[in-house]
């Protein structure tokens, strides 16, 4: 494992489970020094710090907690999110102000209590974890693709105003990750063996995506090696958003 993130600070918002997880893992072994922000950070090997992205007062509290405990901080990554499904009328409006306030907000109230000390870094990065929903349309999937639509436009509008501070933004934009979320997803299907079978054909290279993978992603975006790059969204997704495989057989 390279050592790129060697003397940097980080942290993952939503990083004790899941995808979040598996970047504060990739990252640490990249040689950062790693906090994970999460409603209930126990159990995270790495320095764990309770916050909700909802309350702007947590959001502050825990920023501040990190850049204390490190001395800096250079690398945010906004991966703290809510799922949602159904069409426009399956939730009501107090859902969609909760969904679209953790996802869209939560990374506007993390980013910005990150300022400041990211504008001290030499080498700053902000990563949002996006989703192919924002990309492409996806059935049951209205409110959550609204939030996703908002993360990538929110990415390149931040990408815009702080670049020539030295602070690049990017996203990823995973498919289907096989995480806890989605096993408890699949759980409650009718048929959840079907479900999977779907959700992997979904995808040109018929499996989910890997955690691990999005967690590289997510690190070579960070990156000081990756410089140039901002205002970017890195698809993770079997070829999902861009490839149209003719049907088998």
């Amino acid at each position: 494992m390279s050592t790129e993130f060697e003397g940097l600070a980080a942290l993952v918002t939503g990083g004790a489970s899941g995808i979040g997880a598996a970047i504060a893992d990739r990252l640490a072994a990249g040689g950062a020094k790693v906090a994970v922000l999460d409603l209930n950070p126990a159990g995270s090997p790495h320095f764990g710090v309770e916050c909700n992205v909802a309350d702007d007062a947590s959001v502050r509290a825990a920023v501040d907690a990190v850049a204390a405990k490190f001395g800096r901080l250079d690398v945010v990554v906004n991966n703290a999110g809510i799922g949602a499904q159904g069409d426009i009328a399956a939730n009501d409006d107090a859902e969609w102000h909760r969904v679209l306030d953790i996802n869209v907000v939560g990374i506007a109230r993390v980013s910005r209590a990150a300022l400041p000390y990211l504008r001290e870094s030499p080498a700053a990065a902000i990563v949002n974890t996006c989703s192919i929903a924002a990309t492409a349309g996806l059935q049951q999937r209205a409110l959550y693709s609204a939030s996703k639509g908002a993360v990538l436009s929110l990415t390149l509008a931040m990408a815009a105003d702080h670049v020539r501070e030295g602070i690049r933004v990017n996203c990823v934009n995973p498919g289907t990750v096989d995480t806890p979320w989605v096993g408890r997803l699949l759980d409650s299907a009718a048929d959840p063996a079907a479900e999977r079978a779907a959700l992997n054909a979904r995808q040109p290279h018929g499996r989910l995506v890997d955690a691990a993978e999005v967690a590289g992603a997510v690190a070579y975006l960070a990156s000081p090696l990756s410089g140039s790059t901002s205002g970017t969204s890195l698809a993770i997704d079997g070829g999902m958003q861009g490839l149209r495989l003719r049907p088998v057989g």
